[in-house]
């Protein structure tokens, strides 16, 4: 029996296909999935780059196992801009035009929020990669699942570690005025002061390229740490005027965005980014499953990078979700994919993922909040520091927490 990746071997999946009396049908060949992924401005280029490329790879790797009901699967890619108005469209051209059969991908919060009520609308259901907004999961939608942590979950990764810092009183945040950064600031706030410390916030629009005038402001603050929750190369042009005003992360304690992940971009954007915090989804490559070695092999040879991305890892495992929900449900059907998707077990490039809370069991029964329905309750949440020039995130030192700590942190002003 030719047993593919994804658990199923092909004559079974015939086997459903014939002895369900048409239930199990799967669209014309290819089976199409749709992909979202921003791959213009004002959106995360470098990050909706990264995961296209992830993407396709699932495509590939789904493809060469033997596909999905012996069908090979087309991964359709669509560009988001990171606009919420955009991923709206997007998930309707996936839907009406392209005939998806389910959608994975997504990197911004905003877009995931406006984009996932007409895929529910529509029966058709979505695995989203990296949107953080708690509402995504929050509003119990049928068909929306979620493989990233919650962004109050995610925040508190970078609050804690920033508690556990000696002699930082004041921080300063600086956060796009956004579905993921209005939150997350909101969430970070409240975590931070909660162990006394002061905090000032500066909200920009995504995409802001000149931060003259919010650095001056900044600096007049005179913050002991700057934390910034915005997404995209704009968080770049931030870091870099900061420093050369004297507030980068060589002079103060500085919490760079998740696009500093994306290293060779960094040290172009940023040759003064020595020393900064970044927080990283998932476990160091030394502790990655088989599936992500494999994996991040692939994409290595594939980008020509140093180090895999934590959302180019989602971006994959979304997809390979999907397919495997397809064929275990033996079916395109969307009820038939959620009751798949509710009862998975995955073993996927970030570790085992599967949903304990939906329809079967409320998150309530244990004591959750409405966000952890179709919520993956094991990422792992680290932070890393850049301590030597030029060095890609994959190797750079994890300080917190202890469970993953690989080397203490280097403190500039202190």
């Amino acid at each position: 029996m030719n047993i593919n990746l994804f658990g199923r071997s092909l004559l079974v999946s015939a086997s459903i296909l014939a002895l369900s009396g048409g239930i199990a049908q799967a669209a014309d060949c290819p089976i199409k999935i749709g992909g979202m992924a921003p791959l213009s401005a004002p959106g995360t280029v470098v990050g909706g780059e990264a995961m296209r490329d992830a993407m396709l790879i699932a495509e590939e790797d789904i493809n060469a196992a033997g596909g999905v009901l012996g069908c090979d699967i087309d991964v359709v890619i669509g560009d988001t801009e990171g606009l919420p108005e955009k991923g709206t469209a997007l998930m309707e051209k996936f839907i009406t035009q392209d005939g998806v059969a389910a959608v994975g991908g997504g990197y911004h919060s905003s877009v995931g929020v406006a984009a996932k009520d007409v895929a529910d609308a529509r029966g058709v259901p979505v695995v989203f990669a990296e949107t953080w907004n708690d509402t995504i999961t929050g509003d119990k939608q049928k068909y929306v699942f979620r493989i990233a942590p919650l962004s109050s979950w995610a925040s508190s990764t970078i609050w804690k570690h920033a508690l556990e810092i000696p002699d930082v009183e004041k921080v300063v945040i600086l956060t796009e005025n956004t579905d993921y950064g209005i939150p997350a600031a909101e969430e970070t706030t409240k975590g931070l002061e909660s162990g006394g410390r002061e905090v000032v916030t500066f909200s920009v629009d995504i995409g802001t390229q000149d931060y003259a005038g919010i650095v001056q402001r900044i600096k007049a603050e005179n913050p002991d740490m700057i934390i910034v929750l915005a997404t995209g190369e704009a968080g770049y042009n931030f870091q870099q005027q900061a420093s050369d005003a004297g507030i980068g992360s060589q002079d103060i304690i500085f919490h760079a965005g998740q696009v500093s992940l994306e290293s060779k971009a960094y040290w172009e954007n940023v040759p003064d980014g020595l020393y900064a915090f970044v927080q990283r989804i998932g476990v160091p490559e030394n502790l990655f499953t088989d599936e992500g070695k494999a994996f991040a092999a692939k994409y290595k040879e594939r980008t020509g990078k140093a180090a895999v991305e934590s959302y180019a890892m989602e971006a994959y495992d979304s997809i390979a979700i999907i397919a495997q929900a397809i064929n275990e449900a033996g079916s395109t059907d969307g009820d038939a994919m959620v009751s798949a998707l509710e009862a998975i077990e995955h073993n996927g490039t970030l570790g085992k993922i599967y949903f304990p809370y939906g329809s079967g069991k409320d998150p309530s029964e244990d004591g959750r909040g409405d966000e952890w329905w179709h919520q993956w309750p094991d990422v792992a949440l680290t932070v890393i520091q850049y301590q030597e020039e030029g060095e890609n995130s994959g190797e750079a030192t994890i300080v917190w927490p202890d469970a993953y700590k690989t080397g203490d942190a280097i403190y500039v002003n202190q």
